[in-house]
């Protein structure tokens, strides 16, 4: 009997979190073991850890398969990264970093870099070929209009994949951050400014108090008197 301890990150993000079935399985260079349910509730932010019982050594861990399953109403889980410690106290690294919707299953690789050559085992080879094929559907490209560049092949974003998507809480973040930096600037002084500035010293003195924050790599000239 071979012991792993799993450990399942959600993302932090806002609606990161799942009350769909989520399961796992381990594939190792030796076999696979059993799908494991994890749990039926995720939290955002959160970290989930079960014991995955296999009746021999799996061998070095290549992938594992995430397995989500609807139970009443669709909820999309954002996975940040597995952990899987095999038996002799070997740590695998899983990142993940997706969006999984619907009944779905999606297979993630073991973290450290490997080439094509470096792909031995016929799981991977196979792999690797999957996740090529559904990047060239993914991304189809076609000619918008002659002497246009080249554009997606698809008549909406709504088409995409979430992961390649815009999504609306990237959107509702962005928003939050231009709030906030829009109601810095006008309490300092900077936003509805209807005069010059009258020193460089001035400039520094109201920017000043937003130093240290991300302001979004901008920046902001106005006329000097």
């Amino acid at each position: 009997m071979a012991i792993y301890k799993v450990t399942v990150a959600t993302g932090d993000m806002v609606e990161a979190g799942t009350n769909n079935s989520i399961s796992i399985t381990l594939v190792g260079s030796h076999g696979e073991s059993r799908q494991t349910t994890v749990s039926f509730l995720f939290l955002s932010g959160k970290e989930k850890s079960l014991s995955v019982h296999c009746g021999q050594d799996l061998g070095p861990i290549v992938l594992i398969r995430l397995h989500k399953r609807r139970l009443f109403l669709e909820d999309a889980w954002f996975c940040k990264e597995v952990r899987v410690t095999a038996p002799n106290g070997t740590l695998y690294r899983f990142p993940c970093y997706q969006w999984l919707e619907g009944v779905t299953t999606v297979e993630v690789r073991e973290g450290s870099g490997k080439k094509l050559v470096d792909d031995k085992l016929q799981i991977l080879k196979e792999h690797r070929s999957q996740e090529l094929a559904a990047r060239q559907e993914a991304y189809r490209w076609k000619n918008f209009a002659p002497g246009w560049p080249r554009c997606l092949n698809v008549d909406s974003i709504f088409e995409l994949d979430s992961n390649i998507q815009f999504s609306r809480i990237r959107a509702n973040n962005f928003t939050g951050f231009l709030i906030f930096q829009g109601a810095s600037h006008f309490l300092s002084g900077f936003l509805l400014r209807r005069t010059s500035w009258n020193s460089l010293d001035e400039m520094r003195t109201i920017f000043s108090r937003t130093q240290g924050r991300d302001i979004g790599g901008c920046l902001v000239c106005c006329p000097l008197s």
